[in-house]
């Protein structure tokens, strides 16, 4: 299951009414956490032990549905990440705007070594 944050929720009302326009991101960079991102990107992404955020790409929606079209794999771990559960896709490597967030299908501990990576097709991102 994932979510629109509030700023994608306002942008994409935006464009559809003729209020405003939305320019979408050249890359989208996935996020992790240890706990549920808010749809007002209030929520604690990962940080040190050399995490970053990792690009990903995405297949054309079809019936409110849309998967990863490549892998994503994260650098290895050089410390505990903790118990990873939840992803965040965001317009930018660093800061940037929240666009949608939710939670992974299973946690997974994260320590010292270790290597998250996303198998092509296995982030579903669906629109409710």
């Amino acid at each position: 299951m994932s979510a629109m944050s509030d700023y994608l929720e306002n942008e994409t009302l935006d464009h559809i009414l003729g209020t405003g326009a939305y320019t979408m991101p050249t890359t989208v960079y996935v996020g992790l956490s240890t706990a549920s991102f808010n749809d007002d990107n209030s929520g604690t992404e990962l940080t040190g032990n050399n995490y970053a955020r990792e690009a990903a790409a995405f297949t054309a929606a079809a019936s409110g549905t849309t998967s990863n079209s490549a892998a994503v794999e994260f650098n290895a771990a050089t410390g505990s990440w903790g118990t990873v559960s939840h992803f965040g896709l965001f317009d930018a490597v660093s800061g940037g705007n929240l666009l949608i967030h939710g939670a992974l299908t299973a946690s997974k501990v994260i320590d010292t070594g270790d290597i998250l990576k996303i198998a092509i097709g296995d982030m579903d991102i669906t629109a409710a």
